[in-house]
Parts: C-alpha cells; sequence; structure tokens
C-alpha cells in the first residue's frame, strides 16, 4: 500500500522523470528547495537525491548522466547564489549541447519584488546558456511548463532549459480540472532526413573534390554515426579531423582516417585547411576555438575552400563562413542517405585512381604514426629521472582495458588538458572497445567539468550507445582537480567507484604554452618572477619562470586530499616510472573488486615533449618528441610549430 501524501504540484516534477525514466536529481540542499528534494523520500517515485557541495558539482554531475542515458540530466539549485555557482558547467553544457533541466527555487513570489535576501531575476541570469528560460507565473502552470521544458532540452540541437520555481509554489494542491498526473512528454524524433536534392547535391560536389576533408563535430558522436562517416571517409579517401575540445569520441581513434582534433591555433587551422579544395564540415557547432586571432592574418578557413554543411542546427550551418551546399537532418540518417547517393554517382578511372591513392597514403601515415609512437612510448619506459611522462598513462590503461575484455564496459573522462593527444591517441576509443559515449569531454573549456561529471556517469547501471559504465576512470590535471574537490565526498558518500587519476606536474602547464602563444603572437614577455627550487621535485620549469603558475609550493597531495574530504577514500601517490604500470593495475582491480572510489597522484614530467635518452639505450638513439596525431598536415603544421601537438591555450 502507498503512503503517498495527497498530491502536490510537485509531483508533477516525478511523474516527467518516470515517464523519461530518469532516476536521480542531482542539488545542494537550500530550504527553499526542501519541498522537491521530499519527493525523494518515497519509494513510489524512483528517484534518488543526489547530494553535492557545490552547485558546479551538481551542474556537471546532471551532464554526466544526461551523457550516459540520453535524457536531460535534473538538478536543484537555490535562488541567485546557486545558478551563479553553476554558470561554469553550465556554460559547458550550453556549448556540449548538453540537456539539462535546472530547477531554481526562487524566493516567495509575493516578495520578490520587494528584493528579498538571496533573489534576484534569476531566469534573466541563466538566460544566456539556456535554449529557454522561464519563471513560473502560477503554480498552476507548472505541469504545461515542465512538458515544454522536457520536450524542449532534448529537441534538436539539445541543450539546458532553466525553470525558476517559487517555492512556495511547489506545495499548492493541484485545481479539480488539472490532469491528475502529466499526460507526457511530446518526443522529437532526432533521427530524420534531410531535403533528398540537397543531398544529392552535396554529393555531387564532394565526389568531385580533388583534395578533401572532413571536420567530425559532436553532432557525429550524439547520433552515434561513426560508422556511417567512415564509409564515407572511404568512399572519398579524406583524413577526418576532430572539432577542437571535442565532447565525445566522434571518429574512432584506429582508422586510418583520424587525425585527432583540430589545432586552436589560427595560422594552423590556416594550414591545415589550405591543403584542401572542399571541406565537408558534419555536426560541427564551435568553429572558432582559439584564444588569439588576428583578423588581418584571415579568416581560419581560407576563402578558397568550398565548404559543405551537415548539421541538425541552423545555427550551425553557414554561422561563421559561406558554404555553397547545406543539408539540415539529423546526422546518421542525412549520411546513411549521402552514402546510398554516392554509391551510385559515376566515377571515373582518374577519380577511382585518386580516392584509391589517398586512402593509400592514409593508411601509411597511420602506420608510421604507430611506428613513431611506439617508439617514444618506449624511450619514455627506459628513460633516467624520477618524473613519469605523462603518455605512458594511457598507454598502460589501454593494455588493462584490453587485457580485462572491457569493451564497451569503460568510460574515460577527460580533463587531463595538458596531455590530450596521449590520452585521445593510445586510449582504446576504436571500433572494437568503444562508442563516442565511452569518451567524456566538453566543448565549453571551462575547468572543473571532469570530476563532477564522473558521478553522474558512475551513479547510472548502463548507458546508452550499448555501453556500460562499469569501469569509468577520470584522468584531469592537478589544477583542474582543485576547482572541485569536494567531488570526493559525494563519491564516498554513495560509493561511486571511480578511478581518479590526477597527472600532477605541480604547475598550470596548460597556462604555459598559452602564454608563450600570446608571446609569440604579440611580441610581449610578462616579467619573470622566478619559482624558488623545490629540492624534493627533481623537475624544472621548462619555459617561462612566473611563480604564479606554479603549484609548486606548498606542495600538494591529493591522496591526502581525498582521505581527509571523502572520509578514507583509499589511494597512492606515485612519482617513480617503473612503478606506473603496477600502480594502475593495483587501482583498476580495486574500483571493480571493492566498489569504491581510488586515486591516484601521479607525478608527471612538466615538459614531456622531450624524452632524454636513457643509459640503456644506445649511444646512438636520439631523444624523441612526442608525436602529433594529425600525420596528414603533419609536415605544414611542423613549419609553423614543432610542437603543434600542445598548441591549445
Amino acid at each position: 500500500m502507498s503512503d503517498l501524501p495527497p498530491r502536490i504540484m510537485r509531483d508533477y516534477l516525478y511523474d516527467a522523470l518516470n515517464q523519461l525514466n530518469i532516476r536521480q536529481i542531482f542539488g545542494v540542499p537550500g530550504t527553499n528547495e526542501i519541498p522537491i528534494i521530499d519527493g525523494t523520500s518515497y519509494p513510489e517515485n524512483k528517484v534518488e537525491y543526489v547530494e553535492c557541495l557545490h552547485e558546479n558539482i551538481a551542474m556537471g554531475a546532471a551532464m554526466g548522466a544526461a551523457r550516459m542515458t540520453g535524457e536531460p540530466g535534473v538538478l536543484v539549485v537555490h535562488i541567485t547564489p546557486g545558478i551563479a555557482h553553476g554558470i561554469g558547467n553550465l556554460f559547458n553544457a550550453y556549448r556540449s549541447h548538453t540537456p539539462l533541466v535546472i530547477l531554481c527555487c526562487q524566493q516567495q513570489n509575493e516578495l520578490v519584488t520587494q528584493e528579498p535576501l538571496l533573489s534576484s531575476n534569476i531566469a534573466e541570469l541563466a538566460k544566456q546558456y539556456c535554449k529557454w528560460s522561464h519563471e513560473l507565473r502560477t503554480p498552476y502552470e507548472f505541469p504545461m511548463v515542465l512538458q515544454r521544458a522536457f520536450k524542449e532540452a532534448k529537441a534538436p540541437a539539445c541543450g539546458p532549459v532553466f525553470i525558476s520555481i517559487p517555492w512556495e509554489f511547489m506545495m499548492v494542491s493541484p485545481l479539480p480540472n488539472q490532469p491528475q498526473k502529466l499526460p507526457g512528454i511530446t518526443r522529437i524524433p532526432t533521427n530524420f532526413t534531410g531535403d533528398t536534392d540537397e543531398i544529392e547535391r552535396l554529393a555531387q560536389r564532394f565526389s568531385e573534390a580533388k583534395n578533401p576533408i572532413i571536420i567530425a563535430g559532436d553532432g557525429v558522436g550524439y547520433d552515434h554515426a561513426t560508422e556511417q562517416l567512415g564509409i564515407l571517409a572511404q568512399t572519398v579517401g579524406a583524413p577526418v579531423a576532430l572539432q577542437t575540445f571535442s565532447s565525445l569520441a566522434n571518429f574512432p581513434n584506429d582508422d586510418i582516417h583520424w587525425q585527432g582534433e583540430l589545432p586552436g591555433n589560427q595560422a594552423m587551422l590556416q594550414a591545415v585547411f589550405q591543403q584542401h579544395d572542399v571541406a565537408f564540415l558534419v555536426g560541427w557547432s564551435n568553429q572558432a576555438q582559439v584564444t588569439v586571432f588576428n583578423y588581418a592574418d584571415g579568416p581560419l578557413i581560407p576563402p578558397s575552400v568550398d565548404i559543405l554543411y551537415l548539421s541538425n542546427n541552423t545555427w550551425d550551418i553557414g554561422k561563421n563562413y559561406y558554404g555553397s551546399h547545406a543539408v539540415l537532418g539529423g546526422i546518421r540518417a542525412s549520411l546513411e542517405k549521402l552514402n546510398d547517393v554516392m554509391a551510385e554517382l559515376p566515377v571515373t578511372p582518374a577519380q577511382q585512381q585518386a580516392r584509391d591513392a589517398r586512402n593509400q597514403h592514409l593508411l601509411q601515415l597511420s602506420q608510421q604514426r604507430r611506428q613513431d609512437w611506439n617508439a617514444y612510448l618506449k624511450q619514455a619506459e627506459e628513460a633516467p629521472g624520477t618524473c613519469i611522462n605523462p603518455a605512458l598513462i594511457p598507454h598502460y590503461l589501454s593494455q588493462a582495458i584490453t587485457e580485462q575484455g572491457l569493451a564497451n564496459q569503460f568510460v574515460y573522462v577527460h580533463e587531463a588538458v595538458s596531455d590530450s593527444p596521449s590520452f585521445q591517441y593510445l586510449m582504446p576509443l576504436n571500433k572494437e572497445m568503444s562508442q563516442p559515449v565511452s569518451y567524456y569531454c566538453v566543448s565549453g573549456g571551462s575547468l572543473g567539468w571532469s570530476m563532477p561529471a564522473s558521478l553522474g556517469i558512475k551513479i547510472q547501471p548502463t548507458a546508452i550507445q550499448g555501453v556500460t559504465p562499469k569501469l569509468v576512470i577520470n584522468a584531469v590535471g592537478d589544477g583542474s582537480s582543485l576547482f572541485y574537490p569536494q567531488v570526493w565526498w559525494s563519491a564516498a558518500k554513495y560509493n561511486l567507484a571511480v578511478l581518479y587519476i590526477i597527472t600532477n606536474n605541480r604547475e598550470y602547464h596548460t597556462l604555459q604554452n598559452g602564454l608563450e602563444e600570446v608571446i609569440d603572437s604579440y611580441n610581449w614577455e610578462p616579467k619573470k618572477k622566478p619559482v624558488e627550487p623545490d629540492p624534493t621535485d627533481p623537475a624544472s620549469y621548462h619555459n617561462y619562470e612566473v611563480d604564479y603558475l606554479s603549484l609548486q609550493h606548498p606542495q600538494l597531495n591529493f591522496q591526502q586530499i581525498a582521505d581527509a574530504i571523502g572520509a578514507g577514500i583509499q589511494g597512492r601517490v606515485v612519482d617513480q616510472t617503473s612503478d606506473l604500470n603496477a600502480a594502475l593495475k593495483e587501482a583498476i582491480h580495486f574500483v571493480l573488486n571493492e566498489k569504491k572510489p581510488y586515486v591516484l597522484d601521479i607525478r608527471t614530467e612538466r615538459d614531456p615533449a622531450a624524452v632524454q635518452t636513457s643509459a640503456n639505450l644506445k649511444t646512438s638513439a636520439k631523444p624523441l618528441r612526442r608525436p602529433s596525431l594529425n600525420y596528414f598536415h603533419k609536415d605544414v603544421l611542423d613549419e609553423i610549430n614543432p610542437n603543434h601537438f600542445s598548441t591549445l591555450a
């Protein structure tokens, strides 16, 4: 027998959550939110309240849940400070097209005009980063607003929706003429085919390309369209570059056409596109992921390139560049139709020969890239010194995941920004082992996204695209991890067995790289403020000495921080290369068997681009630099910057 009390307005929320099979609400408790949170106390509602210690953690956790379930992540925040604290990850959700429904409990409606404590125009505050932002006018419109909110969050292109709720509205009884339960949530299908005539025209133009390139944006991964894109790349013989700061694994990293993410630098982007006559931009929303731009140097995509578009979002088509052909449609369905049309188009012997030659060239480049990375990893393993080359972390993780047969049973959550190329290439984000949602990142770039997301990811028993988050690995830089270490309290409270890997280089390494780019672009240098050497830290700074980019004094021990915040979270510090592989295997075994979080504080080299020669190697062996990912454009990128793999401010 149910012990549910008489229905009040808040119960319509639980109707919506059950219709969509959403099982969590994330948040930080506040007095105004108690009527909503109280609803999770009734087992009949089948929803758990997941308590976080900061609103931006709740926002990030809801994003992780949304990625796994394909349904909107739901959170409740507290008036003005609540939504203000969550703006960083709200921005990430907006840029990454993550569906969220954010409930913000406003002060009493009759009091708001008098500017009470903590109250403001919170709907306006959130509006810039939401598809729709609204404050309830009356409690009785709540069912209608809920239906619209969940519908809109999921409609293509997905995104956050914000509802401001005068908190006393949630305790009001429904009117007699209102429905007993929420009738349903309107679902708009996303897998719709674009205009057939335009697809045929686009296919004809792409078929004629002499040196095509494909850019795979997040729309590809969200629509699970990597297989269809791979068929197209093979058909025309085109390299596939990924959008900078990809939110998902938008193309398998073992495909010969894969070239990694586009560089985050104006000159390098121009160099990439200048090699091509036609560029097909597929589901690419964030088209200007650079931090330094000079109009005098020209647009990021040169005007000589003929641009073709496929997107499910009108805003992304022709946003920054004129396109000769544009298809508005679901990515997977439209690519399937495009492939069918391409297969029927006549191809001259000369065209086919050129396509075959391009594919053969891409195969050779892929093999060369693998050889270079293998040689680099071998030297990294044998290099002298006590600091660890961070490329070895994904190298050993990939071996362990493969050996344990965890195909489609792992999710890698990425925020080791300084070491992105190594993780994106060496983790098993390939056709056999993973799906697009096996990789979690964001396109917004507001730091502090990954640790919160790990909560929402791991709490899900299953995920979309045939993935199960049995093993969740979160690699995060030391600077980024300091944004929200409170995550470890929630991980311990809910026994969320996440393996947290801190790539601890004791500095804001990405900012050091960004500073170099500013110096190169503007011929300006900051005043040097040397960092006092730490006799216990064998690594030295490789670029500009400015003490405010250092995390060396006092030295941080992240296992101790996790232990203090998470009330006994286990882990260890790893500072020897010889210990790394065993430590990673031990950590994976712990989270899989003990069902608890674990923290590895790995002391990494600050400048992993260069690996010194070991005394064990032949004296003629030349130290290797970390290889790039984009071998198709490697020569032109090397001319601009030999370290182009790390050029992202």
